[in-house]
This record gives C-alpha cells, sequence and structure tokens, in this order.
C-alpha cells in the first residue's frame, strides 16, 4: 500500500496489478506441468478392489434364497425322502461317477501291541498302485463283531499320527471300537511330490492338495472324489476284517477329515452313524467370511445345484448324525446351528428328530476332549458298545511307530502319483480327441465356458481423464462398460487429443489391448504397445483388464494375498466352479462385450491384443466375436496339455476351463485363428518366469 499522495509510474502500477495474476498463472503452468510428468513409482489402478467379491456375493445369496424356497416346500415324510433322494442325486452330479472297484491289495506290515487294543499297520491300493497307508486299531478282550469307525484325519503334515487324530481312533478303540484310521493324499506317508531324499517339494497338506486338484480341473477329474474314494476304500477294506459288524459302522473325522466325513456320507450309505467335526457349515457363510477352502472342499456345480453342506448330511437320513462345532472356529458356528437346526425340521418329518444333534465346545478349531467325549456318547448310544462318557487314559506314539512303511512315505514302494494319473488321462483324451474346427469348436467353447447372452450395446460410463502416468500417447480417457450386472471392466481410450466424451465418431479402426495382469502398468511398461502404436498410426488403441486383475484385483481374504496358492485369485476361480461359470468364461465375457462395445462405437476394424493371462480369454473371444479382424498374444500359454502332464506348473486355477482336455486344446484355437492372421510372440510352457 502507498501513502497518500504518492505517485506511480506505470511500470510500477502494472506489476502491483497483475503481479498476483501472473503467480497464479505461473503456479497453474507448474501444476500441469508436473501432471505431464509421472511419478517415478507409480501403484497400479485398482479403483474397484470389492467388485468380484460383491458380484459372486450376490449370486450366491440369489441361490441360496431359491433353495431355502425349496426347503420351505418340505411339509410332510413323503415330502422329506424325496428332498433326500434328490440331494442325493445332485451329489453324484457334483462328484461324478465313482471309478470301478479294483483289488484291495491290503497287506498288514506290521504290528504294534498295546494293553487294550493292538494297531495293524496296513497298506491297500484304493486304485490300482496307488497306496494307502493306515493303522488298524483292534480292541482287545472283546467279544466280536464290534463296531468299526473310518476315522479321516485333517490337515496334520504327519496325517493319521497326529497326535488329536491318534487320540480319537484310541479312544475309541478303547471303548470297543474297530477303527481305520488312514493317511490322506498329501500327508503323512502319502506326499506326492518329493525329492531324491524324500524331503517334499511342495508343503504337505493344502498346498499338495492345490496342486494336484487344481490340474486335475483340466482332465474333468475332482480332487474331492480323489480323496473321498479313499474313504469308500476304506470302508471296503474295513468290512472284510471279520472282527467288524458290517451293520453298525460309522465314519468320523475333523477339519479336512470333516469335510470328508461330511462327503462320504453323501455319497455312500452303508454308514450307520457319522460324526463331522469342525467343517459343517455353510457355503455362503464361508464366503462372506472370505475364507479361502481347499480344492477338495469346493464340489463343482454344488452351488448352481443349490447345494449345502447339511445336504451331505441329509443324504445319509434319517441315521444319527452328530455336528461337531467349535465356538471359536473360523468354520462359522452360524452356519453349524441354520444347518443343524433345517436338517433337525427334516429328520422330524422322518419321525427321527432324535437321530441329529449339535454339539458346540469350547475354544478354536480342532477335535479337543470336549468334542471327542461328544463323538464316544453319540456313538455309543448309537451302538450300545459303552457306557462310558469320558475319554479314557490314551499312550500316544511316535510318528515313526505308525508308520507302515520303512522310510516313511509310500513313494519308496514304487507308489503312483495324483500327477502319473493326471498325466496319462491328459495323453489318453488327446488320443482319442477328434479336433475340432469352425461352428463345432466355437460351440464348445461357449458350452464349457458357460458364457451368457449378451446385451447390445453394452451400457457405459465416462469418467474424468486420467492424469499423466506415463502412457505411450499422452491423453487417457477411461470408460466403464458393464458386462454383467455388477461387473463395470475398465477400458483405457489414449490418443494424442484430449477426448472427455464418447470416443469420437467415424474411426474405423482399434487396437484392444487385453492385460496380463494391469493394463495401467503394462501400458507404461510392455514395448509391444509402443511398437503396435508406430505400426497402426491410425488404430485408436484401447487397453482393458478383464475382471480379477488390475482395476478389479481383489483385496479380500488375507491382505495381498492375490499370488498366494491359497489367496482370492484361487478363491474366486474356485467358486466360479462351484457356480458353474468358470472364471476364464467370465473373463471371456468381459472381452467379448467390451468388443461388441467398440463395434457399436462404429469400429469395424478391431485388432484384439493380449498378453500372459490375458491371452487366453482373448484367444477365445477372438474365435466367437465377428469384430476382430486380427490376433496378436504374446507369452500365451502352448497348451493346456503341457500343464496337465507337467508335475511342476504355475499358471493358476483362474486360467483353467474345466474337462477342457475331454474335447478340445489350445492349439485348436490358435489353428482356428489363423484365419484372423493371428501372431503368436514367445508363447509360455507350464512353467514360465513372471507368471
Amino acid at each position: 500500500m502507498y501513502g497518500a499522495g504518492q505517485t506511480l509510474t506505470r511500470r510500477e502500477w502494472v506489476q502491483a496489478t497483475f503481479a498476483p495474476v501472473a503467480a497464479m498463472w505461473a503456479l497453474a503452468q507448474a501444476r500441469a506441468q508436473q501432471q505431464q510428468q509421472p511419478p517415478a513409482e507409480l501403484e497400479p489402478l485398482n479403483r474397484f478392489p470389492r467388485m468380484v467379491h460383491e458380484y459372486y456375493l450376490r449370486r450366491i445369496r440369489e441361490l441360496e434364497q431359491k433353495r431355502l424356497e425349496r426347503f420351505a416346500r418340505i411339509r410332510t415324510r413323503a415330502d422329506a425322502e424325496a428332498y433326500v433322494r434328490e440331494v442325493r442325486e445332485k451329489i453324484r452330479l457334483c462328484f461324478g461317477p465313482l471309478p470301478e472297484r479294483t483289488p484291495l491289495n491290503p497287506r498288514i506290515t506290521g504290528t504294534v501291541e498295546r494293553d487294550a487294543y493292538r494297531i495293524e499297520k496296513v497298506i491297500f491300493e484304493s486304485r490300482p498302485g496307488f497306496l494307502v497307508t493306515a493303522n488298524l486299531y483292534i480292541p482287545k478282550g472283546r467279544q466280536f463283531p464290534l463296531p468299526g469307525v473310518v476315522a479321516s484325519c485333517g490337515h496334520s503334515d504327519n496325517g493319521k499320527a497326529y497326535e488329536a487324530y491318534q487320540a480319537f481312533s484310541q479312544g475309541l478303540a478303547r471303548m470297543g471300537y474297530v477303527v481305520l484310521i488312514f493317511d490322506p493324499i498329501g500327508q503323512g506317508e502319502r506326499l506326492q511330490y518329493l525329492d531324491e531324499q524324500l524331503k517334499p517339494r511342495l508343503r504337505p497338506g493344502t498346498r499338495e492338495h492345490l496342486h494336484a486338484g487344481n490340474q486335475q480341473f483340466l482332465v474333468g477329474e475332482f480332487f474331492g472324489t480323489w480323496r473321498a474314494w479313499d474313504g469308500i476304500r476304506a470302508l471296503d477294506y474295513l468290512l472284510t476284517r471279520k472282527e467288524v459288524d458290517p451293520e453298525r459302522v460309522g465314519v468320523a473325522g475333523n477339519s479336512g477329515g470333516g469335510t470328508m466325513t461330511t462327503w462320504l456320507v453323501g455319497l455312500d450309505q452303508r454308514w450307520a452313524m457319522a460324526a463331522p467335526s469342525c467343517f459343517v457349515t455353510m457355503f455362503r457363510r464361508n464366503f462372506e467370511n472370505e475364507l479361502p477352502a481347499d480344492t477338495e472342499q469346493c464340489p463343482p456345480r454344488a452351488l448352481a445345484l443349490g447345494l449345502e453342506h447339511e445336504d451331505f448330511l441329509a443324504a445319509l437320513a434319517p441315521k444319527p448324525i452328530i455336528i461337531l462345532a467349535k465356538e471359536g472356529d473360523y468354520f462359522d458356528v452360524r452356519g453349524s446351528e441354520e444347518a443343524y437346526e433345517r436338517l433337525r425340521h427334516l429328520y422330524r418329518l422322518l419321525g427321527a428328530e432324535d437321530n441329529i444333534a449339535l454339539f458346540v465346545g469350547p475354544g478354536g478349531h480342532g477335535i479337543t476332549k470336549e468334542s471327542r467325549e461328544a463323538l464316544y456318547r453319540w456313538f455309543n448310544r448309537a451302538t450300545g458298545v459303552s457306557d462310558l462318557r469320558e475319554e479314557p487314559p490314551l499312550q500316544i506314539e511316535k510318528d515313526e511307530t505308525l508308520w507302515c512303511t520303512p522310510q516313511g512315505q509310500v513313494a519308496r514302494l514304487g507308489s503312483r502319483t495324483v500327477f502319473s494319473f493326471t498325466r496319462d488321462k491328459s495323453q489318453q483324451l488327446a488320443r482319442r480327441r477328434v479336433g475340432l474346427e469352425g461352428a463345432a469348436l466355437r460351440k464348445q467353447v461357449i458350452e464349457l465356458l458357460r458364457l451368457p447372452a449378451r446385451k447390445f450395446p453394452p451400457p457405459f460410463r465416462i469418467l474424468r481423464p486420467l492424469p499423466a502416468r506415463g502412457y505411450p500417447l499422452p491423453n487417457a480417457v477411461t470408460y466403464l462398460v458393464e458386462t454383467e450386472p455388477g461387473i463395470t471392466i475398465a477400458v483405457y481410450r489414449l490418443s494424442k487429443q484430449r477426448v472427455l466424451s464418447r470416443p469420437p465418431q467415424g474411426e474405423a479402426s482399434a487396437i484392444l489391448y487385453v492385460s496380463h495382469r494391469s493394463a495401467d502398468r503394462e501400458l507404461r511398461e510392455e514395448p509391444l504397445l509402443r511398437e503396435l502404436i508406430a505400426r497402426e498410426p491410425d488404430a485408436i488403441l484401447y487397453a482393458c483388464d478383464v475382471r480379477g486383475v488390475g482395476e478389479s484385483q481383489p483385496d479380500t481374504c488375507d491382505w495381498r494375498s492375490f499370488d498366494n496358492p491359497y489367496g482370492n485369485d484361487y478363491f474366486y476361480a474356485i467358486h466360479g466352479l462351484m457356480l458353474d461359470y468358470p472364471y476364464v468364461g467370465q473373463k471371456t465375457h468381459d472381452v467379448l462385450v467390451v468388443l461388441d462395445w467398440l463395434s457399436s462405437c462404429g469400429y469395424r476394424q478391431i485388432h484384439l491384443v493380449a498378453r500372459g493371462r490375458g491371452a487366453i480369454p482373448a484367444a477365445f473371444a477372438a474365435l466367437i466375436s465377428p469384430y476382430v479382424s486380427k490376433v496378436t498374444l504374446k507369452n500365451a500359454l502352448r497348451s493346456f496339455s503341457e500343464v496337465a502332464e507337467s508335475e511342476m506348473y504355475s499358471w493358476p486355477l483362474s486360467c483353467f476351463v474345466p474337462n477342457v482336455l475331454a474335447h478340445f486344446d489350445l492349439p485348436d484355437v490358435y489353428r482356428e485363428l489363423q484365419a484372423k492372421g493371428l501372431e503368436l510372440l514367445d508363447p509360455w510352457g507350464a512353467n514360465p518366469e513372471g507368471m
């Protein structure tokens, strides 16, 4: 401010008047320049991390509502009997035809003598050359035949030798039961992935189950059927023993063994009683709680068929069943209570309400003494073999004492592995396949992927332009294309000119890039895209992530679990199979709808480009869509059969098509795409780096 009477020159007046404006203009220019220079390290865009989860949850709740409406119509004994028959048939559809019964070829490799029982070390073959190790607990000083129990282990590295599983097997034996407890595949003496020194190449239990089970889907197998078949053959063996009363044989197990108990009850009606522990809840509860489960715990099509955990138990109604649960278990006890109430209604109509029970013990996951004693009381009530209500004193053995094999692994006895069966079946299917082409191939792809009808033109939204992120072209706008209710796919449009509206009309050709993991990151880092821009300067570049990666990579389950074998990518892939809508089919649908959208925007020539994981849905979409004129796939999987026939592989379940190798393989698709100028760049095998 100037004092009174002070005179300003014109130069001073201009500076005083416009200096603030100039400063603001300089600041705006600096900010604009800063926006054009992206930070050195950018986190990939991930604006919709809950989208896939909420989409699945809506579908699961809709199916559950239909199931509850069906259950509400069970009002008479005849209704209940019809429901039992219905769920038995649905269970068979999930688990597929069971294999042929082949000779068990049992042998006893040793015995352990104890005060009230002896333990026989048994090896039998559930399939030809596929060895099962088991301990048979036989009470002493009893009059035979006695009730029998098949005991199913949970996820313990040492299988049948795990202390809690020894405990309930021994406790039952001391009360007068003949108990056969066997090692699950991938646990105890049955590890499937060993080096020459018998050291595990993969973690026993869940990791082995996922690795063997995911691969099996390609050849139309379900790991749960393999696990359950071991239990059925264990029952077959137990029934050959003169010490066992065939009319009083039960099944019990905890955790993963609770899973197998539940499945076995649904698959075989020879059981006289059952006690699944720490498993029975609801599929919906597990999903809501973001709780991943092993491959064998997720039966294909189960959700689509309207099955719940309790339905597997209903298949044995009205025989005695107790659900053992824990208040602090991660298997939600609320689901256990809901399952029990519905089963009680069913049993009441069948005139046997007292044959269904629920025990909720204190503490967390596990078959602790309280649960074991509830199991003893329930089986004693059903058989009358003992009036003991408390667990007798136990003697826990060392692992080596219970080994059935000299070195603690069936591998040393030449047992076949699950992988060897998968490899052989893949090769058999290849010999049988008739090379599909043209319309027949497209029809089969649509069927296996369960592709739904598409709405044309697809609805879409326009987001504000992205700030500078180091893309090969300066201006990027994001369109959200709705591919299904609840699913919107972020599609980036890159150009030299700034666009705030729908894609400008009159543009004839486009490149659509489908990312491997993140379109945002790959637009900065993938050299192929800059090459394509230089090679096709008149084409407008679009890039997208299909659901479940990039912009919608989930943040569910465990923190940053996407790449974990037990993480959220697997979580949605396995639930996709339970919904009878494979994840790769969902992703293919996304690409098809984006292609439809580009066509509706006026593009007549679309070059579809994809990399890595994105190359699989892109290849299927290119086969089906009439709008694709050219195809370039970088790091595409060479063939599904290569994965099925490789003991070690790194491709995730989210890329697999169930039972695909019974019908076609990726090379069939690639041959068909030659008509669209397919270019395959650096294809990947079963175990590539950078997956």
